[in-house]
């Protein structure tokens, strides 16, 4: 399962014209996963499970050794051409990512009844066919502290006493379905620095290059407000198309709308743990960029996996959005009426709000959207100058900590930091509106 971290949204001056596609809220992902056919919970062969898990790590083994024939050796012999082409080019598309691990994760127990469902006959010379659930686990070096899993649906058959890789497609239709990482569309390009990777592909080597030379000094400048305390890595993704986009981000998610967004596979907030932290950037928003909004949106997507680990679910979205932006604009000269157009329009027009945007602004499209963000990065802005960015941080840490909170709780929160309750805040926010764009 992906979790969405922060999708951005930039609003630069009249002399910087980027106009970035509208972005999407941070939100879980993943949609509804089909019934799958009853699973097999008796029938344990410990035979079976013993030759399958020999073959899923010799296939493991022939990946980290970059050994082709080995790796070809597990693929079933007799199966579709089309698959066994693809898993030729997965393995030649792998030759320029490095890991720190690669492995697969084979539960017997969750094996699919295969007998109890409509499935096409296998091959002759196919002595037996079997669908366990596999996971991949894997690490890409120089971005990934802990490795993250995947789900892979395999199905394998037996020829005689030896088992092959049959199909990654055949359970596609019975819920069980294999996760395609970058490698699965087309040959990959690493460019690592000195505090992350960047993921490419063969033709994006100019926008890698831009991305390579800002990665460093946008940790630098997240780490120089947030703190040192995260992995100060970062694995930037820039994927070629939108089918390659959706498979990183999730298979529900507005891909087409949104100019980059930070996910993450698994998070434990307890022992602040993440794993899977990517940041996945458009494979056409993005590199229409100018360099000043393209610092922006690293610095704010990057601060969000600086974050993750601190950041409980359900935590409000002005406060998650609006400090990823303050984070994104700190010190790019960008003044709030020049990053803040749509609100200073309404400001001008209307006033200022009367209330803080809540969470189903940040759902919206077009200018509501772009008003919400603007609002959160205002808010942000208010504490920071009258308050001071380290009671900025400090409110971020405990309210975002703190996950969906009460409006008891938020007020006892914000007093406890800045001394004002969300009605205080408010009326700050407000004046501060009317004397900085007013």
């Amino acid at each position: 399962m992906a979790i969405v971290g922060g999708i951005h949204l930039v609003a630069m001056p009249a002399s910087e014209p980027v106009a970035p596609p509208p972005a999407g809220p941070g939100q879980p992902l993943g949609g509804v996963t089909p019934a799958l056919p009853p699973v097999d919970l008796i029938d344990i062969d410990p035979a079976r499970e013993e030759s399958v898990t020999e073959l899923l790590r010799r296939r493991a083994d022939a990946i980290m050794r970059r050994d082709e024939g080995a790796f070809l050796a597990t693929v079933d012999p007799t199966a579709d051409a089309e698959f066994v082409g693809k898993q030729r080019e997965l393995f030649a598309n792998l030759a320029g990512v490095a890991f720190d691990e690669w492995t697969y994760l084979l539960h017997a127990d969750e094996s699919i009844d295969l007998s109890a469902v409509p499935f096409p006959p296998a091959s002759p010379g196919t002595d037996e066919l079997w669908a366990p659930a596999v996971e991949l686990r894997y690490a890409l070096r120089g971005a990934d502290l802990l490795p993250t899993t995947r789900g892979m649906g395999y199905l394998f058959a037996r020829r005689g006493d030896t088992w092959y890789l049959r199909s990654d497609t055949a359970l596609d239709e019975l819920g069980r379905r294999t996760w395609r990482g970058p490698w699965d569309y087309a040959p990959c390009l690493v460019t690592a620095t000195r505090t992350g990777i960047v993921l490419a592909h063969p033709g994006s080597e100019p926008m890698a290059e831009r991305l390579a030379k800002e990665l460093d000094a946008a940790v630098q400048a997240v780490s120089a407000l947030w703190g040192t305390g995260w992995s100060q890595r970062v694995a930037l993704m820039l994927p070629d198309s939108v089918a390659e986009m959706r498979s990183l981000v999730g298979p529900d998610f507005p891909v087409e709308s949104v100019v980059a967004v930070a996910v993450a596979d698994r998070v434990d907030t307890k022992r602040r743990t993440v794993a899977g932290q990517r940041v996945v950037l458009s494979p056409s928003g993005s590199r229409a960029l100018s360099v000043a909004s393209l610092r922006v949106v690293l610095r704010h997507e990057i601060l969000h996996v600086a974050a993750r680990a601190d950041t409980v679910d359900g935590a409000p979205m002005w406060l998650l959005e609006g400090f990823a932006d303050y984070v994104g604009y700190r010190d790019s000269g960008i003044t709030l009426p020049q990053g803040a157009p749509d609100l200073t329009d309404v400001v001008r027009r209307d006033g200022p709000p009367q209330s803080l945007p809540d969470d189903a602004a940040f759902h919206a499209h077009g200018r509501d959207l772009d008003l919400a963000y603007q609002q959160a990065w205002s808010i942000a802005r208010y504490v920071s100058d009258h308050y001071g960015e380290d009671r900025l941080v400090a409110l971020y840490r405990k309210l975002a900590g703190a996950g969906p909170a009460s409006a008891s709780d938020t007020d006892e929160i914000l007093r406890q930091v800045i001394g004002l309750d969300r009605a205080g805040l408010i009326a700050g926010w407000r004046q501060y509106l009317l004397d900085t764009i007013g």
